[in-house]
């Protein structure tokens, strides 16, 4: 949700998409940058949400395709927020995001939630979630309420409002900013252990896993000569992440944020903000924490180190969650690619991914998940 100065558009002026660089595969010697890589959280066209499935909100291939600048427009208008015109299409593909200019010279952001992929009631958990951070006073961009409510519905759009947040992209040069940023997932950690999601994901392998896999196998994206192979390195994957979550169990699910990376950080002068709770879902806490880990092993290992001796004054950390890390990535490069495909006839991914219907990606993607199974294989990172 960083803002740039925005163009004055006319309400009939078509909006480019933003222009992002995504990088294809997820390694542990990679900085993440993209902000909306989802954990697969955008399932098929009727998700379900503990046994509750989502049949009165019909999920469109093309969901934004009449979303003009007229009815962003008239959708702010329409709860009370006087836009001077001025409109910047943000980094966001799961959902559509917008910066909009304020006649009193300020700005807000406006969240257009994808159709399909969340019912209201798991929205509204989301913003309860954001809310009680912000009353435990952590530095959470929560949505802004407009008599007593954060989701808005207009022309059959769901959105929701927030205050610009400025920053920076994290440096953490500092044992001092590791640990500081280790006590607010601390902190977000111990208030989403008061408390449960009814109507949110919880990380699961079935659906991260196995689910996603068949959909790509049955997508026809992947060339032929790869299919058995992608085929046999997925069912040797997912026998080992078993095997890691078995033996990391049992461990605590809480209410975390589910995508926390230097993406969804922004830092200023008083330390961290996070954005972005579409994702957030009942999970273990080591998946807030491993996102932010890169370099070699040494690296990793001392990175959350230093992580852990900021979060564990605010929460305790089960050390058994250190078997699922490479657990975790696995799953995420296997969704990444379902997320991708599921998401196809949405024009705005062809754009933002063009290299997905190539060749090399796949073959790529096929080695890497060869390569995983050699870090899986791996003894867990060492912590002191």
């Amino acid at each position: 949700m960083v803002g740039g100065q925005g163009l004055r558009v006319q309400r009939s002026t078509p909006l480019h998409e933003p222009q992002t660089e995504f990088v294809p595969d997820i390694g542990r010697n990679r900085e993440e940058t993209q902000s909306e890589i989802a954990l697969g959280f955008g399932d098929n066209c009727r998700a379900e949400f503990h046994g509750e499935t989502v049949a009165d909100i019909p999920e469109t291939q093309q969901p934004y395709a009449d979303l003009s600048p007229d009815r962003i427009l008239d959708s702010l208008e329409g709860v009370g927020f006087a836009c001077d015109g001025r409109i910047i299409a943000l980094n966001s593909y799961e959902n559509r995001v917008y910066q909009l200019g304020q006649e009193d010279g300020g700005f807000v952001v406006a969240k257009f939630y994808r159709p399909g992929r969340w019912s209201d009631e798991g929205i509204g958990e989301e913003h309860r979630f954001a809310l009680e951070l912000v009353e435990g006073e952590l530095p959470i961009v929560p949505p802004v309420a407009v008599d007593g409510e954060t989701l808005h519905h207009h022309a059959g759009h769901r959105f929701a409002v927030y205050p610009r947040q400025g920053g920076r992209w994290p440096e953490l040069g500092r044992d001092e900013d590791w640990e500081m940023l280790g006590r607010f997932i601390g902190r977000i950690h111990a208030i989403g252990a008061t408390g449960v999601f009814a109507h949110r994901q919880s990380i699961s392998i079935k659906r991260m896993g196995r689910e996603a896999s068949h959909f790509v196998l049955l997508c026809d994206w992947m060339p032929p000569h790869l299919v058995q192979s992608y085929h046999a390195i997925v069912d040797r994957l997912l026998a080992a992440v078993d095997e890691a979550f078995e033996r990391a169990e049992p461990f605590p699910r809480l209410r975390i944020h589910g995508d926390c990376h230097f993406g969804n950080v922004l830092w200023t002068d008083d330390g961290p903000h996070f954005v972005d709770l579409d994702d957030c879902v009942t999970g273990p806490a080591v998946q807030d924490l491993w996102l932010f880990l890169s370099g070699e092993r040494e690296e990793r290992s001392l990175q959350l180190q230093r992580l852990l001796r900021g979060y564990r004054q605010f929460h305790d950390f089960d050390y058994r969650e250190l078997h699922l890390i490479e657990a975790l990535r696995t799953l995420r490069m296997i969704n990444y690619t379902a997320w991708i495909a599921r998401r196809w006839e949405d024009p705005a991914f062809p754009k933002a991914f063009p290299w997905f219907v190539e060749t090399k990606y796949w073959e790529e993607h096929v080695l890497a998940l060869k390569e995983q199974a050699a870090a899986l294989a791996e003894p867990v990172l060492e912590v002191l």
